[in-house]
């Protein structure tokens, strides 16, 4: 596997968590989008961003959150798994997590220096390939992830067709990469830390 994944830069692992456990995190996931939009109703403003965002410079219109803490989880304990089918060290960097909606498009990009190392594990919903240059389509289903060098290859995702799809993107650092103790836990001194905490922390310890 590791050598695999160093002759073409992506692995597509099957069934790297169970469909029960992805199925029971895309409804975690979906009710903590219903709340955002709950609240977001009821108040006519966004919501603290530690529950989620509406958008963002990718996808402007699909539900996405940095650090949630179950995805934070899933950093943590996949990363044997991904050190094991690199063949690499590995430390991690953030979480992130979106989940699609009809019509929804992910443009071609590579992706910044933290997600040197980085996976796409589906969580459930309508079937949606996601691409990598030249032209490789990867199907995934619940609980099934793609591991790909996100830096070096262009990736994206056409149009989507169907209601709904969940997906998590897990993003690590090789230790003795180009990017060595550069990019750990993205910059915060924890994994599960959202900024929205740490700009907390330093309001407080500023009173």
């Amino acid at each position: 596997m590791k050598n695999k994944f160093k002759k073409q830069k992506y692995l597509i692992i099957k069934k790297a968590i169970t469909k029960d456990v992805a199925n029971f995190i895309f409804e975690y996931f979906s009710l903590k989008k219903e709340i955002f939009y709950f609240v977001y109703e009821k108040t006519k403003r966004i919501p603290n961003e530690r529950l989620g965002i509406n958008g963002d410079i990718q996808v402007q219109d699909s539900f996405a959150s940095y650090a949630d803490l179950v995805m934070e989880t899933l950093l943590k304990t996949l990363l044997p798994l991904m050190e094991k089918n690199t063949g690499l060290k590995l430390y991690p960097t953030y979480s992130y997590a979106r989940i699609y909606k009809k019509g929804n498009i992910l443009e071609k990009h590579k992706d910044r220096p933290s997600c040197e190392i980085s996976t796409t594990l589906n969580l459930g919903g309508d079937p949606w390939p996601i691409y990598l240059e030249p032209n490789i389509k990867v199907d995934l289903n619940p609980g099934d992830m793609l591991i790909y060098r996100g830096c070096d290859l262009e990736h994206w995702r056409n149009e989507f067709k169907g209601k709904i799809c969940g997906q998590v993107f897990l993003h690590y650092n090789e230790k003795n990469g180009q990017f060595k103790n550069q990019n750990l836990f993205d910059g915060r001194p924890m994994i599960g830390i959202h900024p929205t905490d740490l700009n907390y922390i330093r309001s407080i310890l500023t009173e």
